[in-house]
């Protein structure tokens, strides 16, 4: 099998393909839409509100943070988990860039 070439595309490019496949899981969606919901850093157990097991709840946690979708801080024994608001805006940036270019009718 080939090696990706990402090296042809631009750092936005890129960027944009990283979180794209961070959020391209349904239980991802659903973090960061709690940690919208509670509009403050959670500190409580994520696995309470999933239906998942708790490793595989701290990898869909990983891969948001990798990707700069959520923070995380390490408070006592818990780690509070937060959106990356500044991140966010990107994506919310991008995507608004791309809704309001001209498209052709071309169907």
């Amino acid at each position: 099998m080939g090696a990706t070439k990402t090296d042809h595309f631009t750092d936005k490019q890129n960027e944009m393909a990283a979180i794209a496949k961070a959020l391209g899981h349904p239980a991802r969606i659903a973090i960061v839409e709690h940690l919208i919901k509670t509009n403050a850093c959670y500190c409580g157990d994520i696995v309470e509100v999933l239906p998942l097991a708790q490793p595989t709840v701290s990898q869909h946690l990983k891969e948001l943070k990798n990707a700069g979708i959520i923070k995380g801080e390490i408070e006592g024994n818990a780690v509070c988990y937060c959106i990356d608001k500044k991140n966010l805006s990107k994506i919310s940036n991008y995507f608004a860039s791309i809704l309001n270019r001209s498209f052709k009718s071309c169907c």
